[in-house]
Parts: structure tokens; sequence; C-alpha cells
């Protein structure tokens, strides 16, 4: 295939294909003209990164998953993503809960209800999303 049609295939436009192919993500098996060609073993690889992203993985993580023998995916590495995912499925849950009990509260002011203010003293004690100190894009 060439890189048209894993782009075509893939939705990912051919410069990322490009770039994932300089950071070591997948490997052309050569080119014909001027365009790279790509065996199908590549969309395996892509669909592995597209899940790695999705999962809150850096390119550099997923880059260290494949290998010249193929993938060793890092079955620790991904166990420690799963249980965060789960932390922040309970702190979103939350969140959630909060702002439809906000939404429904009959108090005649929000500042009047006990719940409420709890919500506000748990929230103060978190750091709002992407103020945490970590560099949200690149995961690190």
């Amino acid at each position: 295939m060439d890189i048209a049609e894993v782009a075509r295939i893939s939705g990912l436009p051919a410069s990322t294909l490009r770039y994932y192919e300089e950071k070591g993500l997948i490997r052309s098996s050569g080119r014909i003209g001027l365009r790279r060609q790509f065996d199908t073993a590549t969309l395996q690889r892509l669909g592995l990164i597209a899940m790695g992203r999705r999962a809150g993985l850096t390119l550099d993580q997923i880059a260290t998953m494949f290998s010249a023998e193929g993938t060793n995916i890092d079955r620790d590495l991904l166990r420690e993503k799963a249980l965060e995912l789960d932390r922040t499925i309970r702190e979103l849950a939350a969140m959630r809960d909060g702002l439809l009990h906000a939404a429904d509260c009959n108090a005649a002011s929000h500042f009047e209800c006990p719940k409420f203010l709890r919500l506000l003293k748990v929230a103060a004690r978190k750091p709002a999303a992407g103020r945490s100190g970590k560099n949200v894009k690149n995961g690190g």
C-alpha cells in the first residue's frame, strides 16, 4: 500500500504517517517513485498507536512497545494507565454528580445547600485539569 492508501484507510494525514515513521513507530517497506510503501501490518500498528493515544500514553511510551521483532507491550505500563483511568473516571463521575445536583438543587441559593458547599471544598483541594504542573500535551 502506498502512503495515500494508508492515510485513506487509517484516517490519518500523510504528514502524521511520515512523523510516525520518523519516530520509529511505523516503517515503510520501500518506495515506488516518491511514494512510501507500507505493508498491511502497518495498519495494526496504527491501531495500537491510536489505542495508546486514547488511553493517554505518549508517543515515546508507545514507541517502547515496538521492537524489530514486533510488539512488546509493557503490561505494567498498561496496568498503571488503567488504574489512572479508573481514578479519572471516579473523579469525572463525582464532578458529573455534583453538576447534576447543582442543576437540580431546590435550595434558594446554592450557597445555602450543604451538599453543594461540600462539593466546593472538595473541588478547591484538587488542581484544575491542565494545572497540575504536568505537561498535558506531551503526557509528562
